[in-house]
């Protein structure tokens, strides 16, 4: 079967961060790149945005952060939204070739 690897647990850590990281980037407002450019802020989008290496919503590139201690969480999230992306799509296919 698995030999312990468990493919949700990275889906529930995806989660959990989406969360974090929603509720933590609505506590202060952002700085556009381009003033008067771009759709408006959203926490849960742009955290979304963030965690999801693949295709783009338009948020991580129009916004950026004056507060150093949320654009190193910005940063965590791209990393960690790599890993654990990577170990979903592994479980999946996995998943779908033993079938």
């Amino acid at each position: 079967m698995g030999y312990g690897y468990r493919p949700w647990l990275a889906g529930v850590w995806l989660l959990i961060l989406a969360l974090l990281g929603t509720l933590a980037f609505r506590t202060q407002s952002p700085t556009p790149v381009k003033q008067g450019e771009g759709a408006p802020f959203q926490s849960l989008v742009y955290t979304l945005d963030l965690l999801i290496p693949i295709g783009g919503l338009g948020q991580r590139t129009g916004w950026y952060w004056p507060n150093d201690g949320l654009q190193w969480l910005a940063y965590l999230l791209i990393a960690f939204g790599w890993m654990l992306t990577t170990a979903v799509i592994a479980g999946v296919t996995r998943t779908l070739q033993k079938s």
